[in-house]
């Protein structure tokens, strides 16, 4: 409950000075950014008034978030959980349909993204069911629930589909899997799942690309590509993998060996559960999308269609030195070069404009922000803080280095915008939502209220 007396007294005395601070300075340059990657379009003042009125929206959302006391999400986790589904449903009854798939609810003309809201609260519910079973954590059973969870929310987002949403879900069930002491085969199993998930598509399209880059397939290129359409050609390759691991370990058994049967049958079903979400991945993809998750290592060889973005990208990058060319000034921002500048490439305008001194200093605000939420996790008064904060501190983490190794080709170009900077309203209320949430662990950090 929010205690109206003296709460903002007490929200500017317990607030981290540091990590608000840092976000202000964020927003501030993400709303000249986008005003100068939209200037010429006509839409700028559009653009700015929607950034700005969701920032004070989510300035609201956040006082709120930090009044409410964060041990009330553990006491209702099944309840928020369910709402979530609830909302992912929702998308997929209700939703609006843009470029073949449905990640928004419209409201007039409000538009709404739920996956920005549910993977907050994925990070509240794992961290709720890792708190209350800590003890039990290196149990099979704990691994069989936490793909329980994060496979309720993972199969309705490729529902929709929308496969680059799913990506932060990976490692913040890594991280807090981790913290939270789980046994390290577990690890080795959650990480088997996402690698597969995202390796087999990747590595599909790889070979499908090695004919026009380096030298024809070979026969395990023929082979892949004859079954990458097939799903029981892939269901047999999963089923012999696994058949090899139960062979190993009936080998090893035999030469006394004791491995428990456990083992075996939970790396199975990792293969299985990757194998099967990475057909999922893979139907989702579209042409442009498949393109894009290899020519990133040649984009020459597509320079006028998927490997555009990224060389316009280091174009602008490069071209903005040291100083940048100045406000308004970019070339490849102000002459349409850079695609969706608005939003995924936000960083590439900043580098051009503001060039290296100004792109280090956002990195520079970023770990600030990410360093004060591992700070926040550490003096926490309890477990389930501690768990959130990592969660929130991984979740930040992982758009801040996909988005920037994206814009500089060092990974594939994914869809992933870089919070607080890119234009979008459900991105920043949510991430809002969370540092509300952050400010609530701190504030209660030596007392309970």
């Amino acid at each position: 409950m929010i205690h109206e007396k003296g709460f903002f007294q007490r929200f500017i005395n317990a607030v981290d000075l540091w990590l608000f601070t840092a976000l202000v300075i964020l927003v501030l340059i993400g709303v000249f950014a986008i005003y100068s990657a939209s200037f010429n379009y006509g839409v700028s003042s559009k653009y700015i008034t929607v950034q700005t009125a969701a920032f004070f929206l989510g300035l609201i959302c956040m006082f709120v978030a930090a009044g409410l006391n964060y041990q009330y999400y553990k006491q209702f986790d099944k309840v928020i959980y369910i709402f979530s589904l609830v909302l992912l449903v929702s998308v997929l009854i209700f939703g609006v349909t843009v470029n073949g798939a449905k990640r928004w609810i419209s409201f007039g003309p409000l538009s709404f993204q739920p996956v920005e809201i549910t993977k907050l609260i994925y990070i509240l519910v794992i961290s709720s069911f890792l708190d209350k079973n800590w003890k039990n954590i290196r149990k099979p059973s704990a691994l069989a629930y936490t793909f329980a969870i994060l496979m309720g929310h993972f199969a309705l987002i490729m529902m929709q589909p929308a496969f680059s949403s799913t990506l932060p879900y990976f490692l913040v069930t890594l991280v807090l899997l981790y913290v939270a002491g789980a046994e390290p085969f577990y690890l080795l199993c959650v990480s088997l799942f996402c690698g597969l998930t995202v390796g087999i598509p990747l590595f599909i399209e790889f070979l499908k690309l090695q004919e026009f880059v380096i030298y024809p397939v070979s026969q395990l290129g023929h082979f892949i590509n004859s079954i990458q359409d097939n799903v029981m050609g892939i269901f047999y390759v999963a089923v012999i993998i696994i058949a090899v691991i139960f062979a190993v370990w009936w080998f090893l058994w035999k030469l006394k060996t004791k491995i428990s049967i456990i083992y075996p049958i939970l790396l199975g079903f990792a293969i299985m559960f990757g194998f099967t979400a990475s057909m999922s991945v893979e139907k989702s993809l579209k042409d442009y999308q498949r393109k894009r998750m290899v020519v990133f290592l040649y984009p020459e060889t597509d320079s006028r269609g998927a490997g555009y973005n990224v060389i316009q990208s280091k174009i602008a990058m490069g071209s903005g030195k040291i100083s940048g060319k100045g406000f308004l000034k970019g070339t490849q921002t102000q002459l349409g070069f850079l695609p969706e500048q608005h939003t995924d490439f936000i960083f590439s305008v900043i580098g051009e404009e503001g060039g290296w001194l100004v792109s280090q200093t956002i990195i520079l605000l970023y770990f600030i922000f990410i360093w004060r939420a591992l700070v926040i996790a550490r003096e926490a008064r309890d477990r389930y803080g501690s768990l959130v904060a990592i969660g929130i501190a991984a979740m930040f983490a992982f758009y801040v280095v996909i988005n920037i190794s994206m814009v500089t080709g060092l990974m594939p170009v994914a869809g992933v915008p870089l919070l607080f900077l890119s234009y979008g309203g459900s991105s920043m209320v949510s991430s809002m939502i969370a540092v509300g949430i952050l400010f609530s662990i701190h504030m209660r950090r030596y007392t309970y209220y």
